[in-house]
This record gives C-alpha cells, structure tokens and sequence, in this order.
C-alpha cells in the first residue's frame, strides 16, 4: 500500500515541478530584453572609446 501511495505522491511532484506560469515567461522575456539592450549599450561604449582612443593616436 505504500508503494503505490509514494508513485502517486512523486507523479504529483513531477507534473507542479514540469508546470511554467505565466509570469515566469514574462520574466525571462524581460531579462532577455534587458540583456539585450546592455549589450548594445556595451557595444556603443566600446565604439566610443576605440573612436576616443584612434582620434588621441591621430593628434600625436
């Protein structure tokens, strides 16, 4: 009688633990986005400081 109750208590461990909500796909979404978006930030830097630094070569 146990063994049967143990299979039936891990299935029902199983099937919360395999669930994704909503707001945690919203969540994802949204840190992709935001990484997204640091990225090109970090990216535009970058740029700036290699245009900053080719500019200081070309004056000495």
């Amino acid at each position: 009688m146990k063994k049967p109750i143990y299979f039936l208590m891990v299935a029902g461990l199983f099937t919360f633990a395999s669930c994704e909500s909503r707001e945690e796909n919203r969540a994802e979404e949204g840190m992709e986005e935001v990484e997204g978006a640091a990225e090109e930030a970090g990216d535009e830097v970058e740029e700036a400081a290699d245009e900053a630094e080719d500019a200081t070569d070309r004056n000495n």
